[in-house]
């Protein structure tokens, strides 16, 4: 069982609607191939339409109600209304709708741990989002009814330790090298240079890129762009006061205030003023 007292519950409440969501540690076991469980339950007086942008991270919901995910920029990125879905690395904003209500849990997996723990290679899953009962060996169904039924979030997220821990037990491992490549771009927030990571796996750039995108789900380029631009959003949302987009764009690799635009514009669907605005109302980032 999850110890209640690592639970960190949080609740919002507006003319809008309720927001509450639950977060906690998962087993230890795990804590390095994936993020804190997320529980979450929000009801709203109207629909609603999110943008979410561009993260180095796979999305894995086991929702309670439906909802529908697609992206502008990804023809691919489209699985029509769903519960529970996978969505994959992407260098590009997605929409997620819902009706007003929503309920589930979200996991977010890091490239090699979802290697491990889905079942596939995630160059499958690059730029898409699939229904989790479309992925090998989930039943998601009795996941569901598993989760639904627990007496308590402690309990909900225990039942997700043993899934995933099964699963870690049977998963494939990563190629040393590959590990190796996520490594160096993930410690540098994608400040390193093709030519580098090539050198270190003694492999060919092509060679390199092909095996990379099988096992992580985008190639080496555009995974350390991803990971730049989520640099640049810590930076940004953890300054006080605001940082210049000068110093934003310096500190996080990009090689001029042009260059962080086209690419935040890219990967955020909006501009940094845009989207700083929003965070800094409190609201949700809306398309």
């Amino acid at each position: 069982m999850v110890p209640t007292d690592t639970l960190h519950v949080t609740r919002h409440t507006s003319a809008l609607g309720s927001m509450e969501t639950v977060f906690a540690p998962p087993h230890p076991a795990l804590a390095t191939l994936i993020g804190p469980y997320c529980g979450y339950h929000e009801q709203l007086i109207a629909p609603l339409r999110r943008r979410e942008v561009a993260t180095p991270s796979i999305t894995l919901i086991i929702g309670f109600a439906p909802l529908r995910v697609w992206s502008p920029h990804a023809p691919g990125y489209a699985p029509g209304p769903t519960t529970s879905f996978v969505a994959g690395l992407h260098d590009g904003p997605a929409i997620v709708e819902h009706d007003g209500y929503q309920s589930g849990v979200q996991i977010d997996l890091t490239p090699l741990g979802a290697y491990r723990l889905l079942g596939l290679p995630l160059g499958e899953l690059g730029h898409r989002v699939v229904h989790l009962d479309d992925l090998p060996g989930w039943d998601v169904r009795e996941l569901t009814d598993r989760l639904v039924s627990a007496p308590h979030w402690a309990a909900r997220f225990a039942y997700l330790d043993e899934i995933l821990l099964d699963r870690l037990d049977r998963g494939p491992e990563p190629s040393p090298e590959v590990t190796r490549c996520w490594d160096l771009l993930a410690a540098g927030a994608g400040r390193i240079g093709i030519t580098e990571l090539a050198r270190e796996t003694g492999w060919s750039r092509r060679h390199l890129g092909a095996r990379f995108r099988e096992t992580v789900g985008l190639p080496p380029k555009a995974v350390a762009r991803v990971l730049r631009f989520g640099h640049a959003l810590a930076l940004l949302d953890g300054a006080d006061p605001p940082r210049s987009w000068a110093d934003v764009a310096i500190e996080a690799g990009y090689y001029d205030q042009a260059h962080f635009n086209r690419d935040f514009k890219a990967l955020a669907g909006c501009t940094p003023s845009v989207y700083l605005g929003s965070r800094l109302a409190g609201g949700g980032f809306e398309g």
